[in-house]
This record gives structure tokens, sequence and C-alpha cells, in this order.
């Protein structure tokens, strides 16, 4: 299967859910002829119902050809019976996250496609190699990654599993552009790219609430000016926690209790209350009335100006900090990587108030929002970003992706103002080894520890 070609191949589409629509969907809008099964009785249909109206709706407002509208849907034919698929080249399947499920659906798939037809799945986390396992030719199973909704979002993450065909994946990834997206290679492990390297966005915010250094509306308004387009806080709201909790939990388990990935006991508090977020009406913030107006970003004037007493974040705290420099008066501020806005800063125990003032008299001047947290260690933006580069890099070094695929993956996935490598090169492989070894040394145990490739990276910058 080496030379795998799909071009103009009938693509079969298992699931008629909202992922499964919209697969199809961008499938006959590029021309394949797409047959449509649920297994489900009149899923299907309604599916291509629910699709016409869809269409009819860009057409009215001028984003779609009504003659494209109407060839697309004339490509999707409904199918009643899974027997109807075996002329398909390619069967993508967005069933329901169950192992056992999608193993059963596999393999009765076998005895009815063509021996060369590719086998995809749209798993978001479980792995391609244990779905494979019983099949005949495991190498004609991929992961094909969607991202919902399927139209509008642009990633595909192409997961090859141990036995999947480099054809295969190879095929996919030329298919997925010809569909108008951009795909990525990635090793079949848990989370996938994306999964994976967000973790610490949600992670770092969910420790500092549970520490008590800040509020839900802090964290927030501390990444949103970092570039992020929604806070961790009103995220996790938006995604639903129950979700949220559950990808965490699964992520945790499938790397064997790794702490970098030990869910969270706020959330956990968030989930067996019923407090989901936006779906149940509320979460970390309350939506009986709306959704909370976020503030929009201050434009930044410049940086602040580092001095003895008011020191860029290194990871330390302000009181330590001022117990090792002996002074009093000490106040740490974040990282200032994005358009502006928020600045987080703490101020060591003992600074007088007089000294707190001028500090955020200095962050103003500089054109940022002064916003006063507790003293944590890293404070906000440093210790997301740093571990998120982290995750990235670990990515890296143990063959799951590229640098160049994890930084398309975060950007185009889940819309981050830069990939993790970008971050890097702008910040500097030493101030965030700097940041993680002092996480490291606070907190101890292994949720900091550096990823061997920034090790290995900062040990070449020194010896260049």
């Amino acid at each position: 299967m080496s030379s795998t070609s799909l071009s103009g191949a009938t693509v079969a589409v298992i699931g008629a859910g909202t992922m499964g629509t919209g697969i199809a969907q961008i499938a006959a809008q590029a021309g394949h002829r797409v047959r449509l099964h649920d297994a489900r009785e009149g899923a299907a249909a309604d599916a291509k119902a629910k699709l016409a109206a869809t269409l009819d709706g860009l057409v009215a407002k001028g984003k779609l050809d009504a003659a494209a509208a109407s060839a697309t849907l004339a490509r999707i034919e409904p199918a009643r019976a899974i027997a109807e698929l075996a002329d398909a080249k390619l069967v993508v399947e967005a069933i329901v996250e169950n192992l056992e499920v999608k193993r059963k659906l596999f393999a009765e798939l076998e005895g009815i496609v063509a021996p060369d037809a590719v086998l995809a799945t749209n798993t978001s986390s479980i792995s391609v190699t244990a779905i494979a396992r019983d099949l005949k030719a495991p190498q004609r199973l991929v992961g094909m990654h969607f991202f919902n909704p399927v139209p509008l979002m642009k990633l595909v993450e192409v997961v090859s599993g141990l036995r999947t065909e480099r054809g295969v994946a190879d095929a996919i990834f030329e298919l997925s552009k010809a569909w108008g997206k951009v795909p990525v290679h990635t090793k079949s492990t848990p989370g996938f790219i994306v999964n994976r390297i967000a973790r610490p966005y949600y992670a770092e915010t969910l420790a500092l609430l549970h520490e008590g250094y800040v509020t839900p509306e802090q964290a927030d308004a501390a990444l949103r000016a970092a570039g992020f387009r929604m806070g961790p806080c009103e995220l996790m709201d938006l995604i639903g926690h129950d979700v949220n909790y559950a990808v965490t939990e699964s992520v945790y388990a499938a790397n064997y209790f790794d702490k970098r990935y030990v869910p969270s006991l706020v959330q956990r508090e968030l989930v067996d209350g019923g407090l989901f977020g936006r779906k149940s009406g509320r979460g970390f913030y309350d939506y009986a009335n709306g959704a909370p107006a976020a503030k929009p970003a201050a434009s930044r004037r410049g940086d602040v100006a580092a001095s003895a007493q008011l020191v860029l974040t290194d990871g330390r705290t302000a009181q330590q900090v001022a117990a090792e420099t002996r002074q009093r008066d000490v106040a740490v501020f974040d990282w200032a990587i994005g358009p502006g806005g928020a600045l987080a800063y703490a101020v060591a125990e003992g600074a007088s108030e007089a000294f707190a003032q001028e500090v955020a008299q200095a962050i103003a001047a500089a054109g940022f929002e002064p916003l006063r947290i507790g003293d944590a260690p890293g404070l906000v933006v440093a210790r997301t970003v740093a571990m998120l580069v982290n995750e990235a890099a670990d990515a890296v070094q143990q063959g799951v992706c590229d640098p160049a695929a994890a930084d398309t993956a975060m950007k185009l996935g889940v819309n981050y103002p830069a990939g993790p490598f970008e971050w890097l090169n702008q910040v500097g492989t030493a101030r965030v080894v700097e940041l993680l070894g002092a996480l490291a040394a606070h907190y101890g145990g292994e949720r900091y520890r550096t990823s061997p490739w920034l090790a290995c990276r900062r040990l070449q910058e020194r010896t260049a």
C-alpha cells in the first residue's frame, strides 16, 4: 500500500453525529462521493437534512455558491447498512470513544471493503495501535483526527500507530491538504499533539487556584494579555468541566500516573457538583445572565523596567528573592509576551504598602494594567508558557512530532497566539530552563522536571 492514492476515492463516513457530518461535508465539498452511515436507523438521513439547512444558510449569507451547495449535498448518500460501504476506498470512523466498539467495527469492515481500502479513525484519545491490534491488515489503519467544528477548523492530526504503513499516513496527509486542511504527522501516544501539549494551560491555573494565589478572573486576565483568546477558566467553562476533567484523567492514566498530568481537586469539586460551565449555567463563572464580558486588553506602550527591587520572575517567589538579597521591599512581575493588558506581579511579605503602590505605578506607566496576585512561584504567564514549552519539548524528544508540527498544531488546533517553540525562541532557552528549575526546587517531585530536549539545547547554547 506504499503508493496509496485517495484522489477521487469514494469515501465512507461512519457516525452521523456532529463530527461525522462535518467530515462528510468537507469530503463532498472536495468532490468525493460520500456514503454516510450510522447504526441508528434514520440518523444518516436526518444528518443530511440538517446539513442541507446549514448549506442553505451559508448560501443565504453569501458564503457559499448555490450550485456548489447543491452539488455537495448530491454527493452525500445515506447508507442504511454497513454492507453498502463496500466500494469505499477510504472509511473514516467517527463513532463513540470506546476501544472495543471501534475494534469490532473495523474488524467488520475488513470483511466488507477492498483489501487496499484505507481505514481511518477520528479518535481524539484512543491508541491507534490498540484499535488496530486484531486486524488482519493493521498497516492500513491510521488516525485522522479532526477538530470541531470540522468545516472551520483547519488542523488534522495524522496519527500513525506502530503498524501503520508510512504510505497510508502520507496518503491521508495529502488528502487532508486536498480537503483544505493543514495536516501534521504524529505518533500514537496519549493525547497525540494537541491534547497532550495543552494540558499545562489548564493545569497551572488549576494549581494556582488550589493554592489560593489567584482568582479565576485574575488568571484569565493575565493569560488573555499574553495573547490567548480565552483564559483557562473561561475556556474550561466553555469545553465543559466534565469533558475537560475526563480528558485529564485519561491522559494521566495513560501516562502511568505521571504527576505532570495529575487531575485537579478544584475541577473535581466542580464536576461532583454538576457545575460543568456554560452548559449547566455555572462553572467558574455564573452564566445566568449570559457569559461575563471580558475586559479588552490595553495596548502596551513599553517594557517594565527591572531593578534591584522589581524583578522579572525567574520562578522564585518575591519572598525568596527578598530573603536571598536581604531586602524588604521586593516585587516580581510576570512575562510580558503578548499584546498587553493585565500584568501579574507579587510583593514580598513584609514589604511596605508604599513600595507596593510604587510597583503598581511603574507597571501602569509601562502601559499595563497592574494585577497583584499572591506570591506564586512563576506567577501566571511565565509558569504556564514554560510548562507548555516543556511539554512540547518532551513530545519532540519522544518522537511524537517535530517542532514545526507542534507549533502548527497548537496554533490551529486550539488557537494559541504562538507555538511553543516560537515562545521558546522569543523568551530564550536559558530563561525557560531557569524557571522550570526554580519551580522544581520549590515544589519538589517530578512535575516540573526539565525535558531532556531543553536541557540538551541549553548545553549546546552554552558551548556554542
